[in-house]
Parts: structure tokens; sequence; C-alpha cells
């Protein structure tokens, strides 16, 4: 039986004036921490046999999945669906901004399944085009492995649904930075073998 191995990378750490803010469509560059740990990343995934490279649109992902695939000799393949989630009008606010401004979306990390930002998106809608992108990849590479860089909200997503958990249980699951997720996919069905491995 041979299925399809998905390695999820969360991007690396972003410039430092997007901490403490809210940020999922914003396009911001790595730190200069990031960019050291998107070499590391790629020196640990160098020897795994990958036959594509995946990534979001965002810069920081990019940026995350360039040294893998340079040292791979690959070019990333860019896919929209891979973005983070948009949050709209309380995207670049300070936390305490967002807080204030919008108190009640600000509480959307202990609700997330019925959550939705104005001028923004839904994480219900992030769900369905992330999954269908995460599973889209899978069929196009089955008996491969393949690299996907992404963001922390679509990966959680991602993995709640292999793992068959109710959308409200994605913060139960960590992200760090850099942090490294495997799933496969036999006949279309997941097995979650890693999950935000650092």
């Amino acid at each position: 039986m041979t299925g399809a191995t998905v390695i999820f990378v969360r991007h690396a750490e972003p410039q430092d004036e997007m901490r403490g803010r809210v940020y999922g469509r914003t396009d911001v560059e790595l730190s200069a921490r990031g960019r050291r740990h998107a070499e590391e990343i790629a020196a640990t995934l160098v020897t795994e046999p990958i036959a594509a490279v995946y990534s979001s649109p965002l810069r920081r992902a990019v940026a995350t999945a360039g040294p893998l695939a340079h040292a791979l000799g690959l070019e990333p393949i860019v896919v929209a669906d891979l973005r983070e989630i948009d949050f709209g009008e309380l995207e670049g606010l300070t936390v305490a901004e967002a807080a204030e401004r919008y108190p009640a979306e600000a509480q959307w990390m202990t609700a997330p399944a019925g959550a939705s930002f104005p001028g923004g998106e839904s994480v219900a809608s992030l769900r369905e085009r992330a999954v269908g992108a995460a599973r889209e990849i899978a069929v196009r590479h089955e008996g491969e492995t393949v690299a996907v860089f992404s963001h922390a909200v679509v990966i959680r997503t991602i993995v709640t649904d292999a793992l068959a958990m109710p959308l409200d249980a994605i913060f139960r699951l960590d992200q760090s930075y850099g942090g490294i997720t495997t799933i496969e996919w036999f006949d279309g069905r997941p097995f979650v073998r890693m999950v935000n491995a650092t």
C-alpha cells in the first residue's frame, strides 16, 4: 500500500514588529532569527525523499520554504489556499487594540468554529480551503513525499480534520514557528504521524 506523505512546516519567526499584533493576510518578511531557522529546517529535511515543495503565497512562508527548495533543486509551488486566515479589520492591530475594538471577535480562540472576522473570513471557511488544498496535494503525490510550508491556523485545521476532532479543538494543538507535522494519506484516509516537532 503506497500513500502520500505530506510534511507540513509552519513558517519561521516573522519580523519583530509583528510581535503582539494580529496578522494573518498581512504579508511580512522573516526576522533574522527566522531566516537562520529556515536554513536549519532545510538542513533537517534535506535528507527526506521530497519530490515537491509547496508554499503559501505569503512571504514568511515562501522565505521559510526557500532554503529547502534550493537545496533540493526545486522551485516552490505556491498554492493560494495555503495562506493564513484573513483577520479582516483586525489585521495589524495590537492584541489589546483588537480586544478593545472587537471584543467578540477577539475571543475567537475560545470558540473558533463559529468565529468570523469583519472584512475577513471565518475559521470554518479557512478549514474548508486548507483541508481541500492538503487533500489535493496528497492525491497529486500518491507514493511520494512532499513538504508544505504554511501557517499555524491552516496546519491546525488540517490536523484536526485528519484526527476527526471538532473545529473548536484547534487550539489544543500547538504550532511553533518552524514546527514540523507529518500526515500520510492512504486511499484518501489521513494518518497523523507527527505533530509540531521542533
